[in-house]
């Protein structure tokens, strides 16, 4: 039981403080990056599977 304790107060020693946390601002412009990296991943993938489905689609009517 003395383990677990030594652990939680070195954790929270560690997470208070040893870690620096980015601040608020750093934290919204990460946040958009992220957002924008995930619409721009999306409309590519998106953009794969249409064009996909259309060569698909293109193939079948030739071949029935």
């Amino acid at each position: 039981m003395k383990k677990i304790k030594s652990y939680f107060q070195e954790a929270y020693n560690e997470l208070a403080h040893k870690v620096t946390w980015p601040s608020w601002s750093q934290l919204q412009s990460s946040a958009v990056v992220v957002m924008v990296a995930s619409c721009i991943m999306a409309l590519v993938i998106f953009a794969m599977d249409f064009t996909f489905r259309e060569f698909m689609t293109f193939i079948y009517k030739l071949l029935y």
